[in-house]
């Protein structure tokens, strides 16, 4: 089992540094930090610009493997450099994943087990009512983009609060400034929390049952499900303790890389709801040419996509014992 974790884990660890150093290569050649002083009132000579550049390692001028070195040493000793405004990437990066965990996480881990256990239901019922519903609905959400989903909520709260004649649902950003105090910070911070995680919710819970639905149908009419209610286990326990088990093998990885690479694709959600997360940021930080935070979101994506992988072979050991004698 240890050797075949380490297996995974060397091979993981290549591709991480395969995809920071693509994703610097690709920012640095394509993207033009100097465009972003040419609309600036009064407007910085062309030396200061270049001096502004070349300190903080943006200057396209510089041969971009030299570039690429020195921004490869800074992460090595943990600086990620400075943003295309001069600020540090590290401290920005360190505040986006604070938004990112608070508003991302719980919801899509419990949109998630909620899909497989509303697959596993549905498939226990196939092609009765509650089984056509749950398909019915699940499919009318997949078929809406989520950013339409996000609006439509939004909308419905702000005509909800106008009905009530005050503010009960909040659909604008991360908490109420004018909040005071430990509790109503606290009450301000779930009351912003709650549309968008209900969108996240919604959109995994649709997403994961349609698979689950799937990979649970194929095991009920397998042996070992017979063979447990021979053996005097109900119909329901059986499927819960067996079946389950085995249905949800295949979408273990697609469950584990799910939640952790929402963090840079829940740019919609972040937008609509006013999160400053990473999705926001990495968006933000094309548009302005910034060539360092876009680097740090690549290099961020590549680290969960090694933890989702490590995690994914962890749980799929766990839950199917032949794994661990490879």
């Amino acid at each position: 089992m240890g050797r075949y974790l380490l297996r995974k884990l060397a091979g993981h660890l290549i591709l991480v540094l395969i995809a920071a150093c693509v994703t610097y290569f690709l920012a640095a050649t394509s993207l033009d930090p100097r465009s972003g002083f040419t609309g600036r009132n009064p407007a910085p000579s062309p030396s200061a610009v270049t001096a502004i550049l070349n300190a903080y390692n943006l200057n396209p001028d510089t041969p971009v493997v030299v570039r690429f070195a020195r921004w490869a040493r800074g992460v090595l000793h943990g600086d990620l450099g400075r943003t295309v405004a001069g600020g540090q990437v590290d401290d920005e990066f360190r505040r986006r994943v604070a938004v990112s965990v608070r508003l991302l996480v719980a919801a899509t881990v419990l949109g998630s087990v909620g899909g497989v256990f509303l697959g596993a239901w549905s498939a226990a019922r196939q092609y009765r009512a509650g089984d056509r519903a749950a398909t019915l609905l699940s499919f009318f959400v997949l078929a809406m983009p989520v950013f339409v989903t996000a609006v439509t909520l939004q909308l419905w709260a702000r005509d909800f609060n106008q009905a009530l004649g005050f503010t009960v649902i909040e659909y604008i950003g991360e908490f109420s400034p004018d909040a005071k105090g430990t509790w109503a910070v606290l009450l301000s911070r779930l009351r912003h929390l709650l549309l968008p995680s209900v969108v996240l919710i919604i959109v995994e819970v649709a997403l994961f049952s349609r698979y689950q639905r799937s990979t649970m149908l194929d095991v009920l009419d397998s042996d070992f499900l017979r063979t447990a209610r021979a053996k005097g286990l109900s119909r329901r326990t059986a499927q819960i303790r067996h079946g389950l088990r085995i249905a949800v093998l295949p979408v273990v990885p697609l469950l584990v890389y799910n939640t952790l690479l929402v963090f840079t694709g829940a740019a919609f959600i972040e937008k609509i709801f006013g999160w400053h997360g990473m999705g926001e940021w990495l968006i933000d930080s094309i548009t302005t040419d910034d060539v360092n935070a876009v680097a740090a979101v690549g290099l961020f994506t590549a680290v969960l996509v090694l933890i989702a992988g490590l995690l994914s072979d962890l749980l799929y050991a766990a839950l199917d014992p032949r794994v661990r004698l490879r």
